[in-house]
């Protein structure tokens, strides 16, 4: 009888090794390499005999589409679409501490006093401790169904029947085990198979999954990344420790926009919706001080202004620094070097440090126009002109590219009371396109020269009026 072998599987990323090893050549993760019991039998290969065969339907159905499923917390409606949907799966993930489980009890309160069936099931925290976070919460009295539990057979046994709740939230995944096999509860198999079980018996019985991710040190959601193919929709709850303020984004959603976002903050009493958020981003922004400029940005389907702060000094080090919060770095060293090699501005005997303000991460590359402008007024020590928005791509050429939804952005700064925009060349209209109305001026910039040039006419302004 051949002698049963083991598998050495990494926690991480899942990779499979034929030995132990310290580091994982995969990922490059330490000390996540544990041994797993193999099956005994290799996988035979299936042919159809046997099987059942699959039967067809047309691409467009006959069925009446469910509305969605709405908490009542507009910015969480916001992430996931419109609402929850029928039978799909959600995963929340975020550092300790952030708020996921107050957001989801939220949540979850705010469903069943709308007369919807929940089930908060938690593996982490007893039903005494979650009741002291509602009774401070002011939900004490929300018919929310609770329990404790880890066994996902025990889970399935609840909650496969007819009269299942129509929204249940799992509190953690990696809390959850599946008795059929030996790794502990949070190893890459327990968390790959208690997710599949689960959901399935969600596409099942039509219901709506909740379920909430622990995350890695780097940020990334703890577990095989095949969980979050799993899934329907993957949300983000970040913030900064610093700040009363938290993000909620959505990084994969099939039934919604992408890259949307939900601004909360965090306040004795729970998480308190925020509205508009351009507002609490620009909270305490000032025109008088050089190096910052306001960027009117896009976060999914909505247009967010929000403070770009630049700082440039003589380095006393032989190397200089170069330090960004909210930004990309390389991204930072693409615009320094453009901004040398095709207008002459040489900071490479400076310290630059890039500061998005209210801690938003920025990714669309519409900022470089906004942290180009931050670094040359910090640098000259000069002020661009009151109450301006700043956006645009910048190429490797130093040409200034137009971007995206240029007409929201404008609308959003007009309504905040801004004045003047440095924007991109406008690009020729469509056939049958109508220009927009705005009182905002705008400066149309087609190279970084052409920003240079703004400068120069705010020096000029300033001299004459001293004069």
């Amino acid at each position: 009888m051949a002698r049963p072998t083991a598998n050495f599987v990494c926690q991480q990323c899942g990779a499979t090794h034929r030995k132990w090893a310290g580091k994982c050549d995969d990922c490059g993760a330490w000390n996540s390499i544990t041994e797993e019991a193999a099956s005994e039998a290799a996988p035979k290969g299936v042919s159809g005999a046997g099987g059942r065969p699959v039967s067809f339907v047309p691409l467009q159905g006959t069925e009446e589409q469910q509305p969605r499923i709405t908490t009542g917390i507009s910015e969480f409606d916001r992430v996931c679409g419109g609402g929850l949907v029928a039978g799909s799966a959600l995963l929340v993930g975020g550092d300790p501490g952030i708020g996921k489980s107050t957001l989801l009890l939220q949540a979850t309160a705010g469903l069943a006093n709308a007369d919807t069936q929940v089930a908060y099931i938690s593996g982490e925290e007893a039903v005494d401790q979650i009741r002291l976070r509602a009774a401070r919460l002011g939900l004490a009295g929300a018919p929310v169904g609770l329990a404790t539990a880890t066994s996902v057979r025990d889970i399935l046994a609840t909650l496969d029947r007819p009269d299942a709740p129509r929204v249940v939230v799992i509190d953690s995944i990696q809390t959850m085990y599946v008795d059929t096999l030996d790794s502990a509860p949070g190893t890459v198999a327990q968390v790959r198979s208690a997710a599949q079980e689960l959901i399935r018996l969600a596409k099942r019985r039509q219901l709506t999954l909740v379920l909430v991710g622990h995350v890695t040190k780097e940020g990334a959601i703890a577990g095989p990344r095949v969980l979050e193919h799993m899934v329907d929709t993957v949300l983000y709850f970040e913030g900064e420790r610093g700040h009363q303020f938290r993000l909620l984004r959505a990084v994969k959603n099939r039934y919604g926009p992408t890259d949307e976002i939900g601004v909360f903050e965090m306040t004795g009493t729970g998480l308190a919706e925020v509205s508009n958020p351009s507002e609490l981003f620009l909270a305490g922004h000032s025109d008088n001080v050089n190096g910052t400029v306001v960027f009117a940005g896009i976060e999914g389907t909505r247009p967010v202004l929000v403070e770009i702060q630049a700082l440039v000094t003589p380095t006393a080090l032989g190397t200089a620094r170069r330090a960004v919060v909210g930004w990309d770095s390389a991204r930072l060293a693409m615009i320094l070097a453009v901004l040398q090699s095709r207008c002459g501005l040489n900071l490479g005997a400076a310290d630059v440090y890039l500061n998005v303000a209210g801690g938003l991460r920025i990714s669309e590359p519409a900022a470089d126009l906004a942290v180009a402008a931050a670094l040359i007024s910090a640098h000259l020590g000069q002020l661009l002109p009151a109450r301006t928005v700043v956006f645009g791509e910048i190429g490797l050429g130093g040409e200034v590219r137009a971007v995206g939804q240029s007409e929201a952005r404008l609308k959003e700064a007009e309504k905040l009371g801004f004045t003047t925009a440095i924007v991109p060349q406008a690009a020729p209209r469509r056939r049958g396109e109508r220009a927009t109305e705005s009182s905002i001026a705008t400066h149309d910039m087609a190279s970084l020269h052409d920003l240079f040039a703004i400068f120069e006419d705010a020096v000029a302004a300033g001299k004459t009026a001293a004069v």
